[in-house]
């Protein structure tokens, strides 16, 4: 492979993904790779670059989920063309068994941390700054453990540091992953939400089951979960409200979720006399707390 091919591949990668400082390996072998502007040290990029004949290759973000095709030229004949969808093919096995070691060490990792983990404290800082209970959350130094489900496996930890910072398990899945409060029963409600002490407050105040999906694009992906299997739960998303976010992505997913799963949808109730910069229920519960 010519170093122009591999120099317009690195373009493409750079089109995606912002500057890199190397070349890439045209090596049919996939490989990771940092994305600019993610947490240090982490290599969610990856992309496979093959060798001979029609320059080819794939690149992505597991933390983004997109992947990209890329070829040096349009295939001339059928037979470039069925070598391009090959690779395509090729790329996309490499890809998913990468995928599936790194789900299966954070899964191994998950276990190894809850196992080791005590009760989580109630005056933990964070805890204390919602103003609300652990819930069957697990400590591990001054970490709160928030446990991520999918199929009735724990494959995935939210790690709570005192301050609010929050990180996931690296490689973890997430996708399809939640946590659940309270008990889920048919014919009664079933709020899923976002965050954490979110899903605290909806259930310290109504009793009530709670789904939590830890981040706004995944409401859709644990709520198709939660229809197949609790379909006689009666669901309801409980958005946040982004108002000072360009978009209110926060609202945007929750409506699209909704639409989708064809439920009800709620959002915290403003007066009128809250800052804009509140934007959950633990907000508005919080804020009409300290000033009752």
């Amino acid at each position: 492979m010519s170093l122009d091919c591999v120099t317009a591949f690195r373009d493409a990668l750079q089109g995606a993904f912002g500057p890199l400082e190397w070349l890439p390996e045209p090596d049919a072998q996939l490989h990771r790779f940092h994305v600019p502007g993610d947490r240090s040290g982490s290599r969610n990029g990856w992309y496979v670059l093959f060798p001979d004949g029609l320059a080819a290759g794939a690149f992505g973000s597991w933390k983004a989920g997109a992947v990209h095709h890329w070829s040096s030229r349009q295939p001339t004949d059928p037979q470039e063309a069925e070598q391009v969808r090959q690779r395509i093919e090729q790329a996309r096995r490499q890809r998913e068994a990468e995928q599936r070691r790194r789900w299966a060490a954070a899964e191994s990792w998950a276990a190894r941390c809850w196992q080791g983990a005590r009760r989580a404290e109630a005056g933990h800082p964070y805890l204390v700054a919602k103003g609300v209970k652990p819930h069957g959350l697990r400590q591990r130094g001054g970490e709160l453990l928030v446990p991520l489900f999918h199929a009735a496996r724990l494959v995935n930890l939210q790690r709570i540091a005192p301050d609010g910072g929050k990180r996931f398990l690296p490689g973890g899945r997430v996708t399809g992953c939640y946590c659940a409060l309270g008990r889920i029963e048919a014919g009664r409600p079933l709020y899923l939400c976002e965050g954490w002490a979110t899903g605290a407050t909806l259930h310290e105040h109504s009793g009530a089951a709670v789904a939590v999906a830890l981040n706004a694009g995944n409401l859709l992906a644990v709520g198709q979960h939660l229809r197949r299997r609790y379909p006689d739960a009666v669901l309801i998303v409980a958005g946040d409200d982004d108002r000072q976010t360009e978009g209110n992505p926060g609202r945007t997913k929750a409506n699209h979720a909704a639409g989708l799963l064809g439920c009800g949808v709620v959002f915290p109730p403003w007066s009128g006399k809250e800052p804009l910069s509140l934007s959950d229920f633990n907000d508005l519960r919080q804020w009409r707390e300290a000033n009752q």
